[in-house]
């Protein structure tokens, strides 16, 4: 513990969520390492955006949204979207002075004295009032299990694997999952692939007409109260439904987006149905979601018996020294810098002493 260092809050992750915290502070009053320290375990800025595929260009992101005091302008709608966020967040991190440090591995948020939480980092220890956790789901991609999947000759790759189109051409390939990502991975390797086959668990939904601010707040209220419950979060896509674009009208009539239900078992050719049926495949593409990446603040019990944590607002219900940011209803881009905000206010209210609003 000699390394131990003392701030009045820690936020874990330089994602949207933990920029658009770190911003908050800053204009608060806070000054980075005085008062506070931004921890990204990556390995440059960026967010998990600098993992993403090369194919998924700036212009194909939907509703990625400016961070507070910085607008992203004039950027080439057909360079990489990893390209383009990346520069821009590390703009903005100069900017703002925000001195993130990096690469900084989180191992465990425990409980200290004095009524301070420990962060356990591979940077040695911080002892901290408060902390904003924003760490996204990036790094907890879902594999279901079926049976029979260890015998498949093939190859398995997740969302977060993806490498792009070019990769898997001349292939056959099974993408599973029903949302944008699985949408997104069958138009693009449709002139790549072999042949490719969709499987989701339920039957993907549609929506038609624009994203009014009216259903995106009904779908974030949905969200929200499954946090409030202590159940784990879904993502607002999942209470929306897909977008119906004319690209994506144009795959359905291509006969891209035709969509099977889920296979009974994995073969080591492909995949196979109760009913006899059978598809080859080279590639079973596993575009089925992210968990939170919380598992550094179970020392901490914050999980409820649904397996959630139980938030109201940002603030951790068992915890109020605990802010969850870009988790659940703040997931989105907006949503983060949203919740940055309000989680910030909070926590002066905190420090200060001041009641907590409910």
């Amino acid at each position: 513990m000699n390394d131990m260092r003392e701030v009045e809050v820690v936020v874990i992750g330089a994602g949207q969520a933990g920029l658009s915290s770190a911003y908050h502070l800053r204009r608060t009053g806070f000054e980075p390492e005085r008062d506070f320290v931004v921890l990204d375990h990556s390995p440059a800025p960026g967010g998990a955006w600098q993992f993403r595929w090369q194919s998924l260009t700036y212009g194909k992101v939907h509703g990625m949204h400016a961070l507070p005091g910085m607008e992203l302008t004039g950027a080439d709608p057909q360079r990489p979207s990893s390209e383009v966020i990346a520069e821009y967040f590390t703009a903005y991190e100069r900017a703002f002075d925000l001195r993130v440090r990096r690469p900084v591995d989180v191992r465990a948020v425990r409980e200290g004295s004095d009524g301070r939480l420990l962060v356990e980092t591979s940077d040695g220890v911080w002892s901290t009032r408060a902390l904003i956790n924003a760490t996204g789901t990036w790094d907890r991609p879902f594999w279901p299990r079926y049976p029979g999947q260890e015998t498949f000759r093939g190859r398995q790759l997740h969302t977060a694997q993806y490498p792009g189109p070019e990769a898997l051409a001349g292939l056959r390939v099974v993408v599973v999952g029903g949302g944008a990502s699985g949408t997104q991975h069958l138009m693009e390797l449709a002139p790549y692939a072999a042949a490719t086959t969709w499987v989701t668990r339920r039957e993907p939904v549609f929506r038609e007409g624009p994203f009014t601010e009216d259903v995106g707040r009904e779908a974030v209220a949905l969200v929200e109260e499954r946090v409030r419950q202590g159940l784990p979060p879904k993502s607002v896509v999942s209470v929306t439904g897909l977008p119906l674009s004319d690209a994506v009208r144009q795959a359905i009539a291509d006969g891209v987006l035709d969509r099977q239900p889920m296979f009974d078992r994995i073969t080591p050719e492909g995949v196979a149905w109760n009913d006899g049926r059978h598809v080859d495949a080279d590639v079973i593409l596993w575009a089925t979601g992210f968990r939170a990446a919380i598992d550094h603040l179970a020392p901490l019990k914050l999980r409820e018996q649904g397996g959630g944590i139980r938030v109201e607002g940002t603030r951790a219900v068992a915890d109020p020294r605990v802010h969850l940011v870009g988790y659940g209803p703040s997931a989105s881009t907006i949503g983060a810098n949203r919740a940055g905000r309000a989680a910030v206010r909070d926590i002066r209210r905190l420090l200060t002493a001041e009641p907590v609003a409910a």
